[in-house]
């Protein structure tokens, strides 16, 4: 059997998980087309802006479609913002002060975030340098919260409990929104008083809901990933309460200035159009996660989540065998993007990493991660975590590379 005969009869067997992602991304594209309709977007919310970027009523606008999108008082979306990591950054150094305590109830987050809460280094400007507490609870042993757990490390005061929605580098699941909410309502019954933030890199409009509809304070992502559809060049974002948003944007500029400053500099339309087209990219980037899934599965290869698993974010995991076999996976993907196809990966050295990392990325904008690409941790589990994929068809070539390459 050949690679095209393996992914027909896959999709013969997904056609009915294909519809149900379908009809969630039609349920989101009518939420963010009533959004745009409910705020009269014009052609010159588009302009770009200069310098201090007073008055942007472009820039200004975009924020107010992305609070009625994820039903929050308010949001702060800027080029300004470099990453995810950077806007859940600005969050927490603008929201915690010495002696405070930041709870993470989804064990140890991700790897760049370690670095700015202090985990396992003491460089100057992070979170327990300037004198904030962490803790954080273990996942239990299926992978999961630790309820009773979460109950126990909430019996003395927080001031900010930290849910990281997607799995970063682990094999975890991802957490759906009912989880999320299950997780809030402990929170509340404990510390009706704590700030409860979800990072949501990843998870944008791959359900109905998120997690800004359930009782949260304040969420943040980032812009090359769902929520740009792959058209915003580079910026991130920030949703939530509305005092909470303004702390959060003295950060991003300075105290007192906050929203009212940060000129677009780039034309806004990418942005507009990104978020407008981010529920049909997201289908794209799940039915591609779903076939990678299945196939590598009937090979026998251990995959998070499972094809048949619901899914909280767009990542696919795949645990290979060794070192070589990700460099291979890596390398085969690379090998058939749009840009840099003729580059060679190894592993290396990366900001904020702890371990020496490799990325394919042949993407239209650097390290987008809404785009097809893959990245890697060298260490065990040699698991790679593919995400994004602007059209199917294209994830669905590269696939069947991977089973030429990987599997026949």
């Amino acid at each position: 059997m050949n690679s095209l005969s393996i992914i027909k009869n896959a999709e013969q067997v997904l056609a009915k998980e294909f519809e149900k992602m379908e009809q969630v991304a039609y349920h989101n594209q009518v939420k963010v087309l009533n959004a745009f309709q409910r705020n009269h977007v014009r052609d010159y919310h588009f302009a770009a802006s200069s310098g201090y970027g007073y008055g942007d009523i472009g820039r200004d606008l975009l924020e107010d479609i992305y609070a009625d999108i994820f039903a929050c008082e308010d949001a702060l979306v800027r080029g300004q913002i470099i990453s995810g990591t950077h806007a859940i950054a600005a969050c927490l150094l603008s929201l915690l002060r010495p002696g405070e305590q930041i709870l993470s109830i989804i064990g140890t987050p991700y790897d760049t975030l370690k670095k700015v809460i202090g985990i396992e280094n003491s460089n100057y400007g992070t979170l327990t340098d300037r004198g904030v507490i962490y803790r954080e609870v273990p996942l239990d042993p299926s992978g999961q919260p630790d309820h009773q757990a979460i109950e126990k490390a909430l019996e003395s005061p927080v001031r900010l409990v930290l849910i990281q929605r997607s799995r970063g580098y682990s094999l975890r699941p991802s957490l759906r929104c009912g989880d999320i909410e299950e997780l809030v309502k402990i929170i509340r019954a404990k510390q009706p008083s704590s700030i409860i933030m979800v990072d949501n890199c990843y998870g944008e409009f791959v359900e109905e809901e998120e997690p800004s509809n359930l009782d949260i304070d304040i969420m943040a992502g980032s812009l090359i990933k769902n929520p740009g559809g792959g058209l915003a060049s580079g910026g991130g974002y920030v949703t939530g309460k509305k005092e909470l948003v303004e702390y959060v944007s003295y950060q991003i500029t300075a105290p007192g200035l906050g929203k009212e400053i940060g000129p677009s500099l780039v034309n806004n339309r990418f942005l507009y159009q990104g978020i407008f087209m981010a529920p049909h990219i997201v289908l794209q980037s799940l039915k591609s996660a779903l076939l990678l899934s299945y196939i590598f599965e009937e090979f026998g290869y251990p995959v998070y989540p499972r094809w048949n698993d619901k899914r909280g974010d767009i990542v696919q995991v795949v645990q290979l065998k060794d070192q070589q076999q990700i460099l291979k996976f890596c390398q085969t993907i690379q090998s058939n993007s749009p840009v840099d196809n003729d580059v060679t990966l190894e592993f290396g050295d990366l900001p904020g990493y702890t371990n020496k990392v490799i990325m394919a990325a042949g993407t239209f904008v650097q390290g987008s991660s809404i785009e097809l690409s893959c990245d890697a941790p060298l260490r065990e589990p040699f698991a790679v975590y593919m995400q994004g994929g602007l059209t199917y068809e294209h994830a669905r070539f590269v696939i069947s590379r991977l089973i030429d390459n990987i599997l026949l």
